[in-house]
């Protein structure tokens, strides 16, 4: 089992329960990608410290173990590294060896190398998540949900538009969206903030 060392500075070590199982993290950098992973692929399975590559570098023998390996529900095989930018260019020069070891690793096994930043991992489609993904497997009212699905396959809308073509209150009708929207039955850009504005597709 992967050790969570104590706390401190950035780090906010925990475990997170999904539906693949719990994944272990020790930062909230980690945090934040395992939720974003998660709502991006259902059914993603994450391994935390999942192996570790040994390799020689300048005469020495040396081991790196990466944070992730995420196995993607379409086959893909990530390794990731997570680091803040600020640590990352600060550590260069020691973790290039390290990284470009990983990379020959993943290629040689069907994998893919990766480094992730909060560039990439925080922003609107993370604070999406944070919100969209704890409805995912709330109940939704099926007659309500139909009738937005079709209204939305019949023309182009937007979620304010949805909302109040529904016939029951305002509130009950953004809790039918907003859990349409968390299933992936109703698909907006989460790249951007979603507002009543956002435009609505199916898939």
């Amino acid at each position: 089992m992967r050790r969570i060392p104590l706390s401190h500075r950035s780090h906010v070590t925990g475990f997170q329960s999904l539906p693949t199982g719990v994944t272990e993290h020790e930062s909230a950098l980690e945090r934040d990608f395992v939720t974003l992973a998660s709502f991006m692929d259902a059914g993603a399975v994450r391994t935390a410290q999942p192996l570790t590559i040994r390799f020689e570098h300048e005469g020495r023998q040396r081991r790196y173990t990466p944070d992730f390996r995420v196995i993607w529900s379409d086959g893909r095989t990530d390794i990731v590294e997570i680091k803040y930018r600020a640590d990352l260019r600060a550590g260069w020069r020691r973790l290039r060896p390290a990284f470009a070891a990983a990379r020959a690793w993943a290629r040689s096994n069907g994998a893919r190398f990766r480094i992730a930043t909060e560039r990439g991992i925080r922003g609107p489609r993370l604070e999406a998540a944070k919100r969209l993904l704890p409805l995912r497997g709330t109940p939704v009212d099926a007659v309500l949900a139909e009738q937005a699905i079709t209204y939305v396959r019949a023309r182009s809308a937007n979620v304010g538009e949805v909302v109040d073509v529904l016939p029951t209150s305002r509130e009950a009708s953004l809790a039918v969206v907003w859990r349409l929207i968390a299933r992936g039955t109703l698909v907006v850009d989460l790249t951007k903030p979603i507002t009543a504005e956002t435009q609505v597709t199916v898939p």
